[in-house]
């Protein structure tokens, strides 16, 4: 036998069925899309959440419980054996955001993770209360820089006057 008799195996790669082309190709008219309406048209796409007119599922369900994604800190982990391996000396924020490709807003908390042999001293937004011992049993100094508590900016922000209304008049 030679490679030229090799044949395909009957069936293994079926022809592609083209729709829309006459009557006689057994696909044609409708082209299996049914009768009229949005489906049948080209271009048409349904929206995944949409459930046909009925009250959605979103909405039949009941919201419970409470959700703090408006106020919560969310921190970029450091460990201090990263610290001790990658700096020396002093470590600003700057530096570890440099380092960690962190964005400007993000905010870094050092955890104590590993080892710490070197003298250092760390700024950071929180400290961990094992990461702050290893730091200043090292010798070095832990800096805590203060972040605004985004619920207390957002209660300031909603007792402005300007959102405070029409003042009542006397009775």
């Amino acid at each position: 036998m030679m490679t030229h008799d090799v044949t395909k195996a009957a069936g293994r790669h079926p022809r592609r069925k083209r729709v829309g082309r006459g009557e006689s190709s057994g696909m044609g008219r409708q082209a299996g899309r049914g009768n009229k309406g949005a489906q049948s048209r080209s271009g048409y796409s349904r929206n995944p959440i949409y459930e046909g007119g009925q009250m959605p599922m979103f909405r039949r369900l009941a919201k419970r419980g409470f959700s703090n994604v408006n106020f919560r800190r969310e921190y970029a982990p450091v460990n201090i054996g990263w610290l001790d391996a990658n700096c020396s000396g002093s470590v600003s924020l700057a530096n570890l955001r440099t380092a960690l490709h962190l964005k400007k807003d993000e905010l870094v908390k050092v955890l104590g993770g590993g080892e710490l042999k070197k003298k250092l001293s760390v700024e950071a937004h929180a400290f961990s209360a094992a990461a702050k011992a290893a730091i200043e049993k090292a010798g070095g100094s832990v800096k805590i820089i203060e972040q605004a508590d985004p619920a207390e900016s957002w209660k300031a922000k909603r007792n402005t006057a300007k959102n405070a209304g029409p003042a009542k008049k006397p009775a």
